[in-house]
């Protein structure tokens, strides 16, 4: 019996063309602006460190730092530090009106279903834990951020690593075989796979002709009752 779903947003809940087409530029824009005024704020200082840290240049200052985001913006790099400062500069675009946080229609009226059958909900996103409370707070439908229990971000690991799975079901106190994931990408659900979770993948458009997962095209399309183990 499904006891828990744990929900990808990018690509899954929610288009990617809208993270790629509006947060990410977004974020570019205003990134080297946002540094500058507030990079002796304790968060903004603590999350530089930690860069700093990542990168092994313990003395680089803010427009090294700044280069550094720049170029892991190019290449799509999930770096905690840089997911951490993206969130920080979306609240603005959010509470200010300039964008709502994209959903797929089918979403929440599962998400709805599925809470009232008493299943926990749970997100697990490359995005921090903020830029996903965001992005659900600030939805297209409004503030859904009650429907969670709990969210995850890379800080439990890497979403193509079965570790992270194993930390996430920790956390959560709910057994892997009662977890159910959803994603876009087979990769993340072959390691949820692995930790021994059960897997839908959503895919809104082209089948993968590479996965061995469930596929289907809609949320209500998942039936969490016909998982047995």
């Amino acid at each position: 019996m499904i006891r828990a779903i744990v929900t990808d947003i990018e690509g899954t809940t929610s288009d990617i063309r809208f993270v790629h087409n509006v947060l990410f530029p977004y974020a570019r824009q205003h990134l080297a602006a946002f540094i500058q005024q507030h990079q002796q704020e304790p968060a903004v200082a603590e999350i530089l460190n930690a860069l700093r840290q990542e990168i092994d240049q313990p003395a680089a200052d803010a427009e090294a730092l700044i280069t550094v985001l720049y170029g892991f913006m190019d290449e799509d790099r999930k770096s905690t530090a840089l997911k951490a400062l993206q969130g920080m500069i979306w609240r603005d675009g959010y509470v200010s009106g300039q964008f709502t946080g994209h959903l797929y229609e089918d979403v929440l009226p599962a998400l709805k279903a599925w809470q009232a059958q008493g299943i926990a909900l749970y997100v697990y996103s490359s995005g921090s834990v903020a830029a996903q409370k965001l992005l659900f707070g600030y939805s297209d439908a409004g503030d859904i951020t009650p429907l969670f229990t709990g969210y995850f971000d890379t800080h439990v690991g890497a979403k193509r690593e079965a570790n992270a799975y194993r930390t996430i079901a920790a956390q959560t106190g709910f057994d892997p075989a009662s977890l159910l994931f959803l994603s876009d990408i087979h990769q993340e659900l072959d390691a949820a796979q692995e930790a021994g979770w059960n897997t839908v993948q959503l895919i809104r458009g082209e089948p993968d002709t590479d996965s061995v997962h469930r596929q289907v095209s809609r949320f209500d399309d998942i039936q969490p009752e016909l998982f047995t183990s």
